[in-house]
């Protein structure tokens, strides 16, 4: 698909905000539901080992559809997929008002879940092939902004629904965001300029082989969950943590959230200062050393229990604010490291990443049964301390490639 890339301007910007609105919706379709885990687990009569369920069937629904929706997208306009992807998560997001068993609420979680790939898949896409390199950075550490505002409110609004009023409400409020991100995309979002490839899907086939071949694009895509993996569990274990082990309340929790996210606003932010500054990459080369600090101080929290809750936040909090100021730099080299249709790429990037969260969320939510928060901590740093291998060697031959041919 041949799409003739633009500059960042304020009318350029109103596809990325009707994306962003789908995007926001997406995700507090999470984070607002997490805080509320424990009441849904006590009303179906189940475990609160539960919880961290609902974040991964999220993640695993993303994951089992992401394959699909790229190279459709490819074939049929992004603009279509995209439109018809909203739809289905809004009905999805209706549909779950009305289970009644865990089992048939973590079936519409994993439905739901398709969003995710639709924005991964499609929406990054788009993004990627309207923007020029740097514009398209700046745009994507943007749209992580403006949604990150889903795990700072989400908690907090969360909290006040279980206390209040009724869990179903959040969805229903989820559903209106994406039902008016509808509107949006389809008003501003750009048709292609070029004709779109009339390649039969069985072809998809061999461009996933060709993808999936690239070594370089492997490790890079394969470090990308290593860095948003501990803000991952994160979110997934902090409920437990923070109310059933320390005790806070659903207010106080809601609250914990603002120092650690507010890290990544504040990275990304940094980002968009620094991208136009410095050589592409070096913001990754000072981000990933604090992430391994942060995750440091969250296992030392461990060690010194009566200092945990200090700890994992400030640790946390350096580690989100690194990966504000690194994530989407390696996402973009991800993508561009293969030569293939970008809505395939992504599509190989959603896969590999969503799977990989799912499995990794699902062992130390087991694991955390049996050492707690220990199995937390340690996940946390093993996870960094492995993007130092292969992930840090690949991305200084990039960088080294990109001053030799003169980009910056």
């Amino acid at each position: 698909m041949q799409n003739t890339q633009t500059t960042l301007s304020r009318a350029t910007l109103m596809f990325p905000l009707a994306l962003v609105l789908f995007e926001f919706s997406v995700y507090i379709g999470n984070d607002l539901v997490q805080p509320a885990m424990l009441a849904i687990t006590k009303e179906f009569g189940v475990s609160s080992a539960w919880a961290p369920s609902s974040m991964s069937f999220y993640l695993l629904g993303g994951a089992c559809v992401a394959w699909l929706l790229g190279p459709l997208s490819d074939r049929l306009g992004r603009k279509k997929v995209l439109l018809a992807g909203v739809a289905f998560f809004v009905i999805t997001c209706l549909l779950i008002l009305f289970t009644q068993h865990i089992e048939s609420f973590l079936a519409l979680r994993f439905l739901q879940g398709f969003g995710l790939s639709v924005i991964a898949a499609v929406g990054y896409a788009a993004i990627q092939e309207s923007f020029a390199e740097r514009d398209a950075i700046k745009v994507m550490a943007l749209m992580a902004n403006i949604s990150l505002l889903a795990p700072l409110i989400g908690p907090v609004i969360g909290a006040f629904l279980i206390d209040h009023v009724s869990w179903h409400w959040g969805f229903i409020g989820i559903a209106f965001l994406a039902f008016l991100s509808w509107f949006g995309l389809k008003a501003k979002m750009p048709e292609p300029k070029g004709s779109i490839p009339k390649q039969p899907l069985s072809y998809m086939w061999d461009d996933y082989k060709q993808v999936f071949k690239n070594k370089s694009f492997m490790i890079m895509t394969l470090g990308l969950p290593m860095v948003a993996m501990p803000l991952m569990l994160w979110i997934a274990l902090s409920p437990v943590m923070l109310v059933e082990e320390l005790g806070l309340s659903s207010l106080q929790y809601g609250l914990a959230q603002f120092p650690v996210l507010g890290g990544l606003i504040v990275g990304n932010i940094v980002l968009i200062k620094l991208v136009d500054r410095l050589a592409l990459g070096k913001t990754v080369l000072i981000g990933l050393p604090l992430m391994l600090l942060g995750t440091a101080i969250v296992v030392a929290g461990v060690i010194w229990r009566e200092y945990f809750l200090y700890a994992v936040i400030l640790g946390m909090t350096l580690v989100s604010f690194g990966e504000g100021i690194s994530f989407s730099v390696l996402y973009r080299f991800a993508l561009m490291s293969s030569d293939v249709s970008k809505g395939t790429v992504a599509a190989a990037v959603s896969v590999l990443m969503m799977f990989i969260f799912f499995f990794v969320i699902e062992f130390v939510r087991i694991m955390y049964e049996y050492f707690h928060l220990w199995a937390y901590a340690l996940s946390c740093f093993i996870l960094i301390f492995l993007w130092f291998s292969l992930p840090r060697t690949i991305l200084k031959k990039i960088m080294q490639q990109r001053q030799v041919q003169g980009d910056f």
